[in-house]
């Protein structure tokens, strides 16, 4: 793996510690990824598997102490005749009153390494929560700047719609007085037929993001048309050139390896112990009589102790099975954490290259964009002077809106890989597994 991606820069903020409060800076954008953190299910789904991975931790962690119970019982019996020792029925009581306890003594660890594992598999969940959260705000960023693209795009649509029906009406009207052909006329009706159709794909793709930005955010959303550049719904926060490969410790899903790592090593601990003998104390104290108001006279006291020890001998390979899948988990999470941070440093430069290449694409398009604006001018000079066929003309307007469309396509993008760099190092909420995702983003989520 590389040190760094390039020489950090002194001063550069650490990307991972801007909360996504202070990274976006669209209030529309920061409303609707407040309601989706509050109303997604995935999220809600994700909260409560950390609720169960907790309670679990819990439940290791209460054997590791004496078990104390209180019981009380009453039992009233006959025995038959034929099976009495005097010969006779008889009818009688039993009634205790104890305290019972339990405690297995771990000598070897057996129980502190599951107690650890579950542990470590409560925090991987709370990182795996984050993950969640992180990528949901990247999804809604993403749909909102792509609804801010289909508004430029289905305006710069309408504005050629209402250029090339006016042209259609002078080649209609040319035609009919007979200073133009038919085939001007048709050339004009094809073009105008494009752009309704452009215009058609644009407001089906545009309602289809919609939906989409409803599931994400949890109801159906209301999005307030705003300007058509799409600078406005820019992050207004400059991410550091220099990137360190340390910051990826930061990513969720890395944190979350190397929990789940962590508790396949304590699983082997576990197992390894389960070879060992095993110690358990369980005593009993109470009093116990054959009538009610007997148990509290002297001489119902009742007691027991049983020490416990057993070591296992013989289970044809079943404690040795249980370790080999233990080290072959481990083996499978070391090979999980490794791949995840092979991953994380592939989005990471694929980020960054998209971002440097599609800066240099933008500033070539725009180039392109005016060339074709005056080519477009001078092909109708051409054409109403009569030096060219209306064909020339036809095909100038048609590069030009392509160009256009691609454009915003690509200032999109452009946008779309500074939100994929701030998820791809781990941004939104900072590394603690005590994180509160409705609460409002600081840079800092610890509760």
């Amino acid at each position: 793996m590389p040190g760094t991606y390039a020489a950090q820069e002194s001063g550069a903020p650490v990307i991972a510690r801007i909360g996504w409060h202070d990274f976006f800076r669209e209030p529309q954008l920061q409303a609707l990824i407040g309601e989706a953190l509050v109303h997604n299910r995935d999220i809600r789904i994700a909260t409560g598997r950390v609720a169960e991975a907790r309670a679990a931790w819990r439940i290791e962690g209460s054997v590791l102490y004496p078990q104390l119970d209180a019981v009380a019982t009453g039992t009233r019996s006959r025995t038959p005749a034929d099976l009495s020792l005097i010969g006779r029925p008889i009818t009688g009581n039993q009634i205790y009153a104890q305290l019972s306890a339990g405690w297995e003594i771990d000598f070897w660890g057996r129980l502190r390494n599951l107690r650890e594992a579950a542990r470590a598999q409560y925090l991987a969940t709370e990182e795996a929560r984050r993950a969640v959260a992180t990528d949901l705000i990247a999804q809604v960023a993403n749909g909102y700047l792509l609804e801010r693209e289909y508004e430029e795009r289905v305006a710069i649509a309408t504005r050629t719609i209402t250029t090339r029906e006016e042209s259609l009406r002078i080649m209609r009207r040319r035609y009919e007085v007979g200073s133009g052909s038919k085939l001007e006329m048709t050339q004009a009706q094809t073009l105008l037929a494009q752009a309704r159709t452009t215009l058609q794909a644009l407001d089906q793709d545009r309602e289809i993001n919609r939906n989409a930005l409803a599931l994400l955010v949890g109801h159906p959303v209301e999005i307030v048309p705003g300007p058509l550049g799409l600078i406005q719904a820019a992050p207004d926060v400059v991410l550091p050139a220099g990137l360190s490969s340390d910051m990826l410790v930061n990513r969720p899903d890395i944190v979350a390896a190397e929990y789940a790592l962590r508790a396949a090593n304590a699983n082997i601990g576990a197992a390894r112990a389960a070879f060992l003998p095993n110690i358990s104390l369980t005593g009993a104290f109470g009093t116990a009589s054959s009538e009610l108001d007997g148990l509290f006279k002297d001489g119902s006291r009742a007691w027991s102790f049983t020490p416990t020890i057993s070591l296992p001998i013989f289970n044809a390979g079943q404690l040795k099975g249980n370790l080999d899948v233990a080290r072959a988990r481990r083996d499978i999470a070391v090979a999980d954490y490794e791949r995840t941070v092979q991953s994380a440093f592939r989005d990471v430069s694929d980020a960054l290259v998209r971002r440097r290449q599609l800066g240099l694409q933008i500033d070539s398009m725009r180039t392109m964009l005016d060339a074709l604006r005056e080519r477009a001018r001078l092909a109708q000079l051409r054409f109403d002077s009569g030096r060219s066929a209306y064909l020339e003309v036809l095909d100038a307007q048609r590069d030009l809106f392509d160009t256009e469309q691609a454009l915003v396509q690509l200032r999109r993008a452009e946008l779309a890989s500074a939100i994929a760099l701030y998820a791809a190092l781990g941004g939104g909420f900072v590394a603690n597994p005590a994180f509160d995702i409705n609460a409002p983003q600081t840079g800092n989520l610890a509760r």
